[in-house]
């Protein structure tokens, strides 16, 4: 992974800094507002659809066609399917970190500086996981992430113009989840989901750039709960019967389900933020 070996880098520059002869360390302390962009990757862990076909809440079950045949035997797909069969693929996820604007406050006591900021980044992934059933069509959950609210505590060692440091904290995301499907035989029905809350850990490095201006390189893993899940039940319509593989076991339908409740993102970015001064 490109972001897995850029947070290598950023450990060894920080290492090589730690190396480095410690002169005088500059005053860290006071208030700053800052920017941060880069990229990132949603890690998708082979992510699938699950079925409860009882209604009985759970989940696992298999869905049967009459001939007693596994439905979805096609599979699944990380991503949103461009058509009805695995062939025709799956696009690839959105993955754009956006830009943060992020303000915070430092305490310096000796050559440590201890911390506070939040941040608020404009981001823009879009994280989708299909199934295919043999009829053949497409069923698609998506979850649009489109803003990563986070207020994180800081804890670095300053060495000169340098400074590497450890974050974490509590994050908040604002998220839109949506259904589709090339299925127009049965009826689908969706609950609501609601933003998501997690938390938030990384490292980075900081140089002062000139005077009161510093730019760093920062590594953040985003982990969000995306709960209550978003459940979508195919049931009945004008246009099924007994023999419609939702509505075989129980004739009010069957619900589906992402197998994951877990939203989890790396990012490497650039950072460059204003020291106001204590």
């Amino acid at each position: 992974m490109q972001t897995t070996k850029l947070t290598v880098t950023l450990i060894a520059t920080g290492m090589l800094a730690a190396g480095a002869p410690a002169a005088w360390s500059q005053d860290w302390a006071g208030p700053y507002v800052g920017v941060a962009a880069g990229m990132s990757n949603i890690a998708d862990d082979n992510e699938t659809v699950e079925f409860d076909t009882n209604l009985d809440g759970a989940y696992g079950d298999t869905v049967n066609t009459f001939a007693g045949a596994n439905a979805f035997s096609p599979g699944f797909c990380t991503g949103a399917a461009n058509g009805r069969t695995p062939g025709e693929g799956c696009a690839k996820q959105r993955e754009e970190a956006g830009i943060g604007l992020r303000a915070g406050y430092d305490w310096q006591v000796g050559n440590w500086v201890f911390g506070v900021v939040g941040e608020v980044t404009n981001a823009n992934f879009e994280d989708s996981v299909t199934a295919f059933s043999t009829t053949p069509a497409n069923y698609v959950f998506t979850r649009d992430i489109e803003n990563i609210n986070a207020l994180r505590g800081k804890a670095g060692y300053v060495m000169g113009d340098w400074q590497v440091y450890l974050t974490a904290g509590y994050a908040q995301a604002d998220i839109e989840r949506t259904f589709r499907t090339s299925n127009a035989l049965n009826s689908f029905t969706a609950t609501d989901g609601d933003d998501s809350d997690g938390y938030q850990v990384g490292l980075g490095i900081e140089q002062r750039i000139s005077g009161r201006w510093i730019g760093g390189i920062e590594y953040l893993r985003t982990s969000l709960k995306d709960e209550p899940a978003v459940v979508v039940r195919a049931g009945p319509s004008a246009n099924t019967f007994n023999s419609n593989p939702f509505l075989i076991v129980n004739s009010s339908g069957t619900d589906m389900r992402r197998t994951s409740d877990k939203i989890e993102i790396d990012t490497l970015r650039l950072s460059l933020r204003y020291q106001f001064g204590g």
